[in-house]
């Protein structure tokens, strides 16, 4: 079992919302990331999704396009994730983090090395966007074997065979995307949300993330009346485009701190 299950457990026990937040690895410097990390866990994150840059993250608007970009200056791999992820796990071996990116960078290295790497490292799962659940049953299969959860996206889109094939082969949570778009796009309607969270829960179990789209403290908590967590990626990286990078680690800390506040008030 990886640490998400315990995780939302506990959070559900506490009659609490559980707070997603993703970093792009490497973004604004590769010196940061870990102590971004550590200060998003400072602030209330229950969490960590850590995105893997690259060079066609069709999934993403434009603040995490940029994110990945200033990435990949820096030659941000795979290998520099894992490795961030190792030192985050020197201080904090409670916190659940997720590597979140595209089938590319794993079908380079392989999914079965990815698999190694990620659990050697402490990782605790993957979201992989353009990997559709009913085309990787045996990679969640071993996934699962690792003790590590493979998380699939849900949309508004998404039939009910789709739901199911998530139901069937996805683990620790999942993770509803609340627009017809990419990530940082648009306003959620939260009524909307919550038909089709209740939809879903018919045929899963599992914890239900929302995200793209939750920009503030209001949002986040109108969304954590129908959901077991809220994501939030394109509004950190916003956070971290409007200060210097001397001031980054505090700023997401103070960010995510009032988006606990929200959701806890």
């Amino acid at each position: 079992m990886s640490r998400i299950a315990p995780t939302f457990s506990a959070l559900k026990a506490q009659n609490k919302t559980g707070l997603v937040t993703f970093i792009t690895a490497g973004d604004p410097g590769p010196e940061l990331t870990v102590p971004l990390m550590h200060a998003l866990v400072e602030g209330g994150a229950n969490v960590l999704e850590l995105g893997v840059p690259f060079s066609d993250p069709m999934a993403e608007g434009p603040v995490i396009q940029r994110a990945c970009e200033r990435a990949l200056q820096f030659n941000i791999g795979m290998k520099d994730v894992f490795a961030f992820v190792r030192e985050f796990r020197q201080k904090d071996q409670t916190t659940p983090v997720v590597l979140m990116g595209y089938a590319n960078p794993i079908e380079r290295i392989g999914q079965q090395e990815f698999i190694r790497c990620a659990k050697e490292a402490g990782a605790d799962g993957a979201i992989v966007v353009d990997y559709p659940p009913e085309e990787c049953a045996e990679f969640a299969a071993a996934m699962r074997e690792a003790d590590l959860d493979l998380i699939f996206l849900l949309a508004p889109t998404s039939t009910v065979e789709r739901v199911k094939q998530v139901a069937r082969h996805g683990g620790g949570f999942s993770y509803y995307v609340s627009l017809k778009g990419v990530t940082g796009s648009g306003a959620i309607d939260t009524e909307d949300v919550a038909r089709r969270v209740n939809a879903i829960r018919e045929h899963v179990k599992l914890p239900i993330g929302v995200g793209f789209g939750i920009r503030d403290g209001a949002t986040a908590r109108a969304v954590a009346e129908v959901a077991d967590a809220v994501v939030i990626g394109s509004r950190i990286i916003q956070e971290l485009e409007s200060v210097p990078k001397d001031r980054a680690v505090d700023a997401v800390r103070t960010f995510t701190a009032s988006i606990r506040t929200a959701l806890d008030a």
